[in-house]
């Protein structure tokens, strides 16, 4: 099986990669396209405008020609996947729906945390949407400064950042905390145990290889 993901940034192939070694899915084989141009696209504009969701669709279904599968990693671009899917002959999954759907399965306060300031109201709606069939209570928050030091290419405070993101929302209260973007991940390695927050790459591949056996 053959899941092409869509990143915006080139750290997420190495994650989508050791995601994929984790589940041990042998029949599995992943091909990565990396368009950081579409995230820079976003941020400048401010959002998921008309002719970047355009651009988006139109990556995801040339990738769609070669791929059981399609996943979107980007969280920022997220609907564009919704869009394309209804035209795909294969299908097409945002990685964030998974991660939704997963934190938001038991009830509970959910609280997601993103980087980036343009991903902000697109993680709110789908996690909002997950969270309509179990009743979930959704707070989705922006880690601070986070982004700048992804940009300025020092990771590891960018996840020590995160981590202390982690740690304040799991002390004001009983939650479940969930990385919204897929760059978030290594985060997570932070934490061992009830206390480790959960991730989308797993999530997402599971999903996509899921539909794909459906479609197939």
């Amino acid at each position: 099986m053959r899941i092409a993901c869509l990143h915006t940034a080139h750290s997420n192939v190495e994650v989508f990669d050791s995601a994929a070694a984790r589940l041990d899915m042998r029949e599995l084989s992943l091909a990565h396209c990396v368009r950081v141009d579409l995230l820079t696209a976003a941020e400048a504009a401010g959002g998921l405008v008309p002719t970047i969701q355009g651009d988006t669709v139109d990556a995801l279904l040339n990738l769609s020609r070669d791929a059981d599968a399609v996943l979107l990693t980007c969280s920022t671009l997220g609907p564009a996947a919704d869009v394309a899917n209804k035209v795909a002959l294969v299908p097409v999954l945002r990685v964030d729906a998974a991660l939704a759907r997963e934190a938001t399965r038991a009830g509970g306060k959910v609280v997601a945390l993103c980087a980036v300031q343009t991903t902000v109201q697109a993680t709110l709606q789908i996690f909002s949407e997950a969270a309509a069939h179990t009743g979930a209570e959704v707070h989705v928050k922006l880690v601070e400064g986070a982004w700048d030091q992804f940009k300025a290419g020092d990771f590891d405070t960018y996840l020590e950042l995160i981590a202390k993101a982690v740690i304040t929302a799991q002390s004001e209260s009983k939650c479940t905390v969930a990385l919204a973007q897929a760059s978030m991940t290594n985060a997570a390695d932070h934490f061992v145990g009830g206390n480790r927050p959960l991730t989308s790459p797993s999530a997402g591949l599971l999903a996509a290889a899921r539909a794909a056996h459906t479609r197939a």
